[in-house]
């Protein structure tokens, strides 16, 4: 028969179920846990300690890190009530890409207000003091809404990230476009508003990965920025075949960003490269462009690769 120590650890896995897998060192004991058996969960790797007094009951594993919703909830715990996390870290939570890949070991932004109490390593505390309406629970996590979000992310953002997350908001319909002009506006005297004003007007809600973005700002920077997105390509009995992610339809010239899934699935790839090979296919003779994240790191490919490209096809239409 199950004894009191086995009622009170139930209590304390049963508190930490509805705070994402971490307690307290005052609720642990408020649930019956003596100082000296937290210790020995500790020290056994049952527990794992996250923050000074802060807890999680699901290790992961001696190097691993707990999940961002844990980490941000025992920093939240850890700082008290006035805790809410910002920008870079509450677009995560929110699932808006356009983020570098998320590792265990990344900074939590946290806005901690009037509260007090050390939010320890691997977090950057900022002085922002988003408004009451700026605020909202997400699975018991306190986090600054969408708009807000964004508004914290682009001044401490470098501009490709800043409207990758951006598109990202537009195309999950976190944010609508008519909202852009005002949260540019709010932003109106904070420290890089002026860097990031005409970072707002470049979102594009039609982009449908990072990669797209990052692309986009490429070639609007070298010149040859894309007449449309998700542009469609139709066979000639009228049927799409397929819509292409960057367009200069007058130039006969369409792209694609190849993320990784295509290259790393098989079956991804195939339905990827039939899809490509049905658009250069059409009746428009397109000059199809693919490019992937590596091609980021020579820029000047990119935009070089689309004028020869629209070169080629104006050549071949004549």
């Amino acid at each position: 028969m199950p004894g009191p120590e086995h009622f009170r650890l139930s209590a304390v896995h049963g508190l930490a179920a509805g705070q994402h897998g971490v307690v307290t060192r005052a609720q642990a004991l408020h649930c019956g846990i003596t100082p000296g058996r937290i210790a020995r969960l500790v020290r056994r790797r049952r527990w794992q300690r996250v923050r000074t007094g802060v807890y999680f009951l699901h290790p992961v594993g001696a190097d691993a890190e707990p999940p961002l919703e844990a980490r941000v909830m025992a920093v939240q715990l850890a700082l008290g009530s006035h805790a809410v996390a910002v920008g870079p870290t509450a677009a995560r939570l929110w699932g808006l890409h356009g983020l570098s890949p998320g590792t265990g070991g990344e900074r939590l932004h946290i806005a901690a207000g009037g509260g007090s109490g050390a939010a320890g390593p691997m977090v950057r505390r900022h002085a922002w003091r988003p408004a009451p309406g700026e605020i909202a629970l997400y699975r018991g996590i306190r986090l600054t809404t969408p708009g807000r979000t964004l508004r914290d992310l682009v001044v401490v953002s470098d501009r490709h990230t800043a409207v990758s997350v951006i598109d990202s908001a537009l195309h999950r319909g976190a944010v609508t476009a008519d909202l852009l002009p005002a949260l540019r506006a709010a932003n109106a005297g904070r420290p890089g508003a002026v860097r990031t004003r005409p970072w707002w007007s470049l979102a594009d809600g039609r982009a449908q990965s990072s990669l797209e973005s990052r692309i986009r700002l490429v070639c609007h920077d070298g010149g040859v920025p894309p007449e449309t997105l998700q542009y469609p390509v139709y066979r000639a009995d009228g049927t799409l075949a397929g819509r292409a992610d960057l367009a200069w339809p007058s130039r006969g010239v369409i792209a694609e960003a190849d993320g990784r899934a295509p290259h790393t699935l098989p079956e991804a790839l195939f339905t990827d490269r039939r899809r490509q090979n049905r658009m250069v296919s059409t009746p428009e003779r397109l000059v199809l462009l693919r490019f992937t994240w590596r091609d980021l790191h020579r820029p000047h490919d990119i935009a070089a690769a689309v004028r020869a490209a629209c070169r080629i096809s104006e050549e071949a239409h004549r």
